[in-house]
């Protein structure tokens, strides 16, 4: 089911990341110009890109969320959920004890989520709702578990350590925290200048924006630790692709190569763009015999500290101080 978060809508009208002022700090040119944006201005973020990107990676999106090492009968929480495309997999893994939450900035996604897991059907208990990261909508200690996939890449330097906080706060102590990033870092296409879209990436990272925050996420662990999360681990994945490329790779990457080179070209970047601008054409790079292409994801698991009641502290019902340090 689909539940409204009036509040954070009512935020979104102010907020970073109203689709009136797009609210970045670096401002509403940069997501423009990546294109495919939803309601939220911001861009990448609509179901057209969102579900080709995962139809295209799936098999790796899987084993990314297998890392998170969630088990039956826990509650979690998919934090920017998109389209509910990790929603399937995430009810399964929890099985009909457990629980499972969503909620996502762009209200059409958390619609189109909660529909196509009522058409699904899901094993066990879900509620869907719009609303912000950086002010979830639940309680203080709700959930066993977050995973939050794709969605740090939209928030600035100033934005990541209150949305962190945001998720250690709703997860319970002992619970962990999983997030998955694209690593721009990673990307490369074959047949062509192998330094190419790194080239693109760090001219854009030169000033505050999405090009930048796409290059940070293989530092989620420093992020996670500086948060006050314990027992953080981090696994980066190079995802390849290879000709022939199947219809799903090619039909998301064309795509967004092709949101690249509009960019290099209009920023006069060096390099071979003009192939990539056409994501039908017969000469795109991509449709090479020996094509290749690949980028990076990386997921890092924190592990939220267990309160301590010092030793000696008398704690309410118990009669006596505690012998020991506990829960």
């Amino acid at each position: 089911m689909l539940t409204k978060d009036h509040n954070s809508s009512e935020r979104g009208s102010s907020d970073r990341n109203s689709s009136d002022d797009n609210s970045s700090d670096h401002g509403s040119s940069d997501h423009d110009s990546w294109g495919y944006a939803a309601s939220t201005g911001l861009g990448f973020t609509h179901e057209e890109i969102v579900d080709a990107h995962f139809a295209a990676c799936a098999p790796q999106y899987r084993a990314a969320l297998d890392a998170a090492e969630l088990r039956p009968g826990r509650h979690v929480l998919d934090a920017g959920c998109g389209t509910g495309a990790f929603l399937p997999w995430i009810a399964d893994a929890v099985g009909p004890e457990g629980r499972v939450s969503a909620v996502d900035l762009a209200e059409e996604n958390a619609e189109l989520a909660a529909a196509r897991m009522a058409a699904r059907g899901a094993p066990c208990e879900l509620d869907v709702r719009q609303g912000d990261l950086l002010r979830l909508p639940y309680p203080d200690d709700t959930f066993d578990a977050v995973w939050c996939a794709n969605t740090t890449q939209y928030l600035s330097d100033e934005e990541l350590p209150l949305a962190l906080r945001e998720l250690r706060r709703v997860v319970r102590p002992g619970g962990t925290i999983a997030v998955k990033d694209l690593d721009a870092g990673l990307i490369t296409v074959r047949p062509g200048d192998r330094f190419q879209f790194m080239d693109f990436f760090r001219k854009g990272a030169e000033v505050p924006g999405y090009a930048r925050q796409l290059l940070r996420t293989r530092d989620l662990y420093r992020w996670l630790g500086e948060t006050g999360m314990t027992s953080v681990r981090q696994h980066t994945v190079l995802i390849e692709h290879f000709a022939p490329m199947s219809p799903a790779v090619l039909r998301f990457y064309a795509l967004a190569c092709a949101r690249v080179a509009e960019q290099a070209v209009a920023a006069g970047l060096g390099g071979a763009w003009e192939g990539f601008l056409d994501p039908d054409g017969a000469d795109n790079p991509l449709r090479d015999p020996y094509a290749y292409i690949s980028e990076g994801n990386t997921v890092t698991v924190g592990t939220v500290p267990v309160r301590t009641v010092p030793v000696g502290t008398v704690t309410a019902g118990s009669g006596r101080a505690n012998a020991r340090s506990r829960p």
